[in-house]
Order: structure tokens, then sequence, then C-alpha cells
């Protein structure tokens, strides 16, 4: 018996259904962004399941944690799609859908009959929603892409680590998620427009030109001033003091970006006569002379702890934190408080804890997850009710292995190798 991975009809995205190509982190994550908030997310795999199931990366009680997070809320069928009798299957379930998500690389689509030229002469209504690396045009648009190859092309790592140092990745793989995220407010938006004019469209956005975008107002400095924005490890471009300082016993950050609190700081370390030296006493004097004024407050932050500093700032109402190890912020009470923490039941690991989604609606305030789905834990089912098809039709395409479900053999969250 499969589980019910549907939420209630109190989530916001209730009544929606989103088929999800897409495989790993880029193509999976928005679709569990749309699961969390009520969509039905119905996982299209391929008969050895997602590349994102391997198992020997990210294991969490021998099953992927990539897997485990980015489809969690999802239903999963294993169709093969190179066979006519699979892609009639699947172009069965597009008729009852509102959303196709992939991130194959331009061209794949259309060789696999599944583009929205094709699609929507079956479904006018139907959305496409495709995440390649370099976008559907341009001299890069059929190269094979990596989050850490969008990091390096796009200057993130020109502007990561320290100053001077080598080129540094993010913590965390930005390509590949900031491009689902985006994805997630690409595909609502079409949902609207569609309400409009009654028929869908094809959305389209590039991890390459993500990533540009994610350079926010550095772009546009570059770009009107020529000015190249260069790696400052914690520190800011401009704003000083705006860094992390090492303390006794660890490491703080503080943000003092009006003057305000620049005062209250410079009371809180007990060096009033900063905040009205003349070469302190303005942001754009500090930034002109932070090789003077850094070493002073590194000196005298580093004679006191952590703790210590946090209550002072903390009284003094000076903007500032600890550098938390991921362990120490995922024990930080704020998470508890919020709710931030979830156990989410996963067959057969019992259950897993994992972050909760950040937006909450005062309509769905506690909702419950479900984890991610067996491979081809809900073929049946999904053919069944969304393409309508008797259990006898059902039954010869997994005869004829065009369908696949789960059996209960060796690690069902596993791709087969």
């Amino acid at each position: 018996m499969t589980r019910n991975t549907v939420r209630s009809n109190t989530a916001p995205l209730s009544g929606i259904r989103v088929l999800e190509l897409g495989q790993i982190i880029a193509g999976t994550y928005g679709g569990m962004i749309l699961a969390d908030l009520g969509a039905e997310v119905i996982k299209v795999e391929p008969p050895r399941g997602d590349l994102g199931r391997n198992p020997d990366q990210a294991t969490v009680g021998g099953v992927s944690a990539i897997h485990l997070t980015m489809n969690r809320g999802k239903k999963s069928i294993a169709i093969d799609l190179k066979k006519q009798a699979g892609l009639a299957a699947f172009h069965d379930l597009v008729r009852n859908s509102d959303v196709v998500i992939d991130n194959f690389r331009p061209g794949v689509v259309e060789r696999l009959q599944v583009d929205y030229a094709t699609l929507s002469r079956i479904n006018p209504r139907i959305i496409c929603c495709s995440v390649s690396g370099f976008g559907q045009r341009g001299p890069d648009r059929d190269s094979r892409s990596f989050d850490l190859i969008h990091q390096g092309m796009t200057g993130h790592m020109s502007v990561t680590g320290d100053p001077g140092g080598p080129p540094a990745r993010e913590g965390v793989p930005l390509a590949d998620l900031g491009s689902a995220v985006f994805s997630v407010p690409a595909v609502l938006a079409a949902v609207i427009d569609r309400e409009r004019t009654g028929r869908g469209q094809f959305v389209e956005l590039s991890m390459f030109q993500t990533m540009t975008f994610l350079l926010s107002y550095d772009a546009t400095m570059y770009l009107n001033t020529g000015k190249v924005p260069h790696a400052w490890g914690s520190a800011h471009a401009y704003a000083v003091p705006w860094q992390a300082f090492q303390t006794a016993d660890g490491w703080v950050v503080v943000a003092t970006r009006e003057e305000s609190l620049w005062r209250r700081f410079c009371a809180v370390i007990e060096l009033p006569e900063l905040a009205d030296d003349p070469r302190f006493a303005l942001n754009r004097d500090r930034v002109a002379n932070r090789e003077q004024l850094v070493p002073i407050l590194e000196t005298r932050i580093r004679e006191r702890n952590s703790d210590d500093w946090l209550r002072r700032f903390r009284e003094g109402e000076v903007p500032a934190g600890p550098v938390n190890t991921v362990a120490e912020a995922l024990d930080h009470p704020t998470l508890a408080a919020t709710g931030g923490i979830v156990d989410v039941p996963v067959e057969p690991l019992g259950s897993i804890r994992m972050l909760a989604n950040p937006i909450r609606f005062a309509n769905d305030p506690d909702p419950a997850y479900t984890g991610a789905p067996l491979l081809g834990e809900h073929s049946r089912s999904v053919l069944r009710d969304v393409a309508g098809y008797p259990d006898a039709r059902v039954d010869a395409l997994l005869a004829g292995d065009v369908v696949f479900e789960h059996a209960g053999a060796g690690s069902p969250h596993a791709s087969v190798s």
C-alpha cells in the first residue's frame, strides 16, 4: 500500500498537480518547495531512478540525504519514456496536470517528445518549466554544467574567500539551489497568467543567468562604474565594521551600518573616542581608513570571550552574533521555538529529522510533511488516479517493463547502478 502524500485542502497550492522530470538538485528542490506548499508533485523517474538517489554521497542510514531532502512530499512513478507505451502513459498524465518541470540540457525534451510544443497540443493549459545550465541560446547552450562550474564562471568564486587568496567555493550548492528556488515563482507566475489567458506557456531559466543575477548590486556597480568586485573575507566593501572578529575563545560578527550603531559599538567596547576620531567618525571615513581602524578593533575584541561580548552587544543594542558551526546553528533555540525542525516519516528508516519550510501560512500553520518516495512507489496509483488507466492496463505496462514499481528488494530509495 502506498502512502498518501497529498496535503490537506487547506494548503495554499492544494489542487495544483506537478509532473517533475528533474533530477538531483536543480530540477528537484523547486518541486520540493511546491510540495511543501501543498501541490501534488509526481516525480517521473527513469527505470533506474533519479541520479540523486545515489547512496554513496551524503548518506543517512544508507539512503542519500540529497534524495531524502529534495524529494520529500512527492510521489514517484518510474516510466521508460523511450518506449512508445511509456511515452503515451506520460502524455496521458499531462492531460490532467498543471506543470511539468525538467532540468535537462536543451534539446533533450524534444528528443524525448516531452517538450512544450508537444505537450501543449495534448493539454493547452500545461506549463513547462525548464532549468538548464546555460539557457536555450548562446555559445554554451549544449555544454554540460554543474554547480561548481557556474560558481566559477559567474564570478562568485572571485568574491568568496580571503582577499588575495585562492578561489573559494560557496559552502552550499548555490547555483543548483538558487535556480530551483527561482523556478517556484516562475511556475506560480505562469499559473496566475494562465488564469487570465486560459493557456499555459514555456518558462525557462538558466543556472548561469541565475548566478549572475545573484551578483545583484555588485553587478550594477561594475556595469556602470567598471569597478570589479573582489573577495573581502567576512568584511564588507562598503561598511566598516561589518565582519567577523576573533574573541578570546571563538568568533563573533558585528554589523554597524548606521552611525548610531557605530557609536553604540564604540561605547560597548569602551573606546568611545573612536566615534569622534575624524578618521572614523563617518562610515565613508572608516571605509577609507579601515587598515588603521580594524587592527584596533581586533586587538580589543580578542580581550574577552564570545559570550561576554555577545552579552554586552545585546545590552548595548549593537547588531552582533556568534559564528556558529552548522551543529550550533541547528541547535539554536530559535529553530525549536519556531518549529524549524520536524520529524518526517521515511520508509524503511522510520523517521528522520529535517528542516521545515520557512514559509508559514495562517490557514496552514503546522503542515505535516511526508518522506521522499520509494522508487516507483506510486506508479500504479498515479496511472489509475491521474491517467485513468484500469488495473489491467497498468498490469500490462508493468509486465512489459514499461512502468516499474517498488518490489521491496535492496535499498528502495537507491537508483539502480
